[in-house]
């Protein structure tokens, strides 16, 4: 009997420990969480302030620091250990705008957001819809019919609720451009897909010189290698680009100067025929909401659109902490084209000396010094003033040369010029040489 009771009393023992226990281990996240949700609160409070008082819509280095809160700084720990602690608060201290906040536009926020950046401005006019949600961040069904910037905005709350967000459901044009540009950002990011509001859009911005990048056409593209970040004047193969290259250049008389993100890839579709509420093909200009804007439908692949909206918010960022990255140079020849230069090398090699026996590169060097070192380019002019089709010809032009060999070319030049002056008694010609000048390529 006693020993029942004793078995009894252990057991019950067990039982209360083991409720304690359970009881213990629910009350702590919820005390956790409610001390974020009280410091989440105080800081969104005095950053709200912070950017009021500024005035200009950046707190800079005397603003509220937000990375001495420790569950900020832990949450952006990985960007702390890759930018270092001053480069990451230039980021936190930051203002971005984004406009159009389809499948480039959020994923570009939400990265930004998620990069510690301490103040946004999503911007756009339209809604949530079913297909969207193949490419959108973090758009789901039941955020179907409600504004894209609204969606954002509760969504990005809960991940990084000490940024301040401003959401604006309208239509870039000249009416909203003073609100939707003015506070001084540090970048405006072009996620827009219409035309005439893009170009509005960047040639304002190059009025009132702000940074801005650019994001032309993702759709009907699959190769996610192919990206690029290049000023407006190199991007090819993309009918976006071209017809916003125009119309900036006739409109506005800007040349470049403006990075974009493009794709290498031709588009494999076209934009699909319109179909009315009968099924029959129908006019889509009877269809539109806001005039201008497309209504037909370019099929899209959900990824590239996002690693589109990666790419900016990479971009922005690494910009913001000072760090410089070397981008993938435009030009991506094939191997038979590096083939060619290979050759070309050895039969201007053979014309020269009879043999090409000192030529002691092979393709994959060729890569490396007209991809890598010479950017496809003309060591003869490297910035890129051919755009489209001339510049293509100009790479197909590109030869490689020996540099020795055109050194000892001049060195026969200058022996024969020199000699010649010499010997006609009209005095010596002076000739600056610089070898660093002599072209590596032509």
């Amino acid at each position: 009997m006693e020993k029942l009771k004793c078995l009894a009393l252990v057991g019950g023992g067990a039982l209360v420990g083991a409720v304690s226990t359970l009881f213990l281990l629910k009350l702590r996240p919820r005390k956790i969480e409610s001390q974020c949700g009280k410091k989440a609160t105080k800081l969104n409070e005095a950053t709200a302030k912070c950017w009021i008082d500024s005035g200009n819509g950046n707190c800079g280095t005397g603003g509220l620091n937000l990375l001495s809160d420790e569950i900020v700084s832990e949450q952006l720990t990985r960007n702390i250990q890759f930018f270092g602690l001053d480069s990451q608060q230039k980021v936190t201290a930051s203002y971005i705008v984004i406009i159009g906040l389809g499948g480039v536009g959020s994923h570009a926020a939400s990265m930004l957001l998620r990069s510690g950046v301490g103040k946004l401005l999503l911007v756009d006019f339209d809604q949530v819809s079913l297909s969207s949600l193949n490419r959108h961040a973090v758009a789901t069904r039941a955020d179907v019919g409600i504004p894209k910037a609204e969606c954002l905005k509760k969504h990005f709350s809960s991940i990084f609720p000490e940024c301040q967000i401003d959401a604006k459901v309208l239509l870039y044009d000249v009416s909203s451009e003073e609100e939707i540009l003015s506070g001084n950002p540090d970048f405006v990011l072009d996620c827009i897909d219409n035309i005439d509001t893009k170009v509005a859009l960047l040639a304002a911005c190059v009025r009132r010189g702000l940074k801005v990048l650019s994001a032309t056409g993702a759709g009907a593209r699959a190769d996610p290698t192919r990206i690029r970040v290049a000023d407006l004047r190199e991007s090819t193969n993309d009918p976006l680009s071209r017809a916003v290259r125009h119309r900036l250049r006739k409109d506005y008389g800007i040349e470049g100067g403006i990075p974009v993100v493009f794709s290498l890839e031709k588009p494999k579709a076209k934009l699909l025929p319109f179909r009315g509420p009968s099924g029959e093909e129908d006019n889509p200009s009877d269809y539109q909401i806001v005039p201008g804007f497309r209504v037909r439908i370019i099929p899209v692949l959900g990824t590239i659109p996002a690693i589109f909206g990666q790419v900016m918010a990479s971009y922005v960022v690494t910009q913001l902490a000072g760090l410089h990255v070397q981008t993938e140079p435009v030009v991506n020849l094939d191997v038979d084209h590096y083939q060619m230069l290979l050759q070309r090398l050895m039969e201007h090699e053979e014309s020269l000396y009879g043999t090409a026996m000192e030529v002691e590169v092979d393709v994959e060097e060729v890569r490396y010094v007209v991809k890598e070192l010479w950017h496809g380019r003309s060591a003869r002019e490297l910035s890129a003033k051919d755009v489209g089709r001339g510049m293509w010809r100009s790479v197909n032009e590109l030869m490689l040369v020996r540099l020795k060999a055109q050194y000892q070319l001049f060195e026969q030049w200058w022996k024969y010029i020199h000699s010649y002056c010499m010997g006609s008694g009209e005095g010596s010609i002076h000739f600056k040489f610089n070898s660093s000048k002599i072209s590596r390529g032509r």
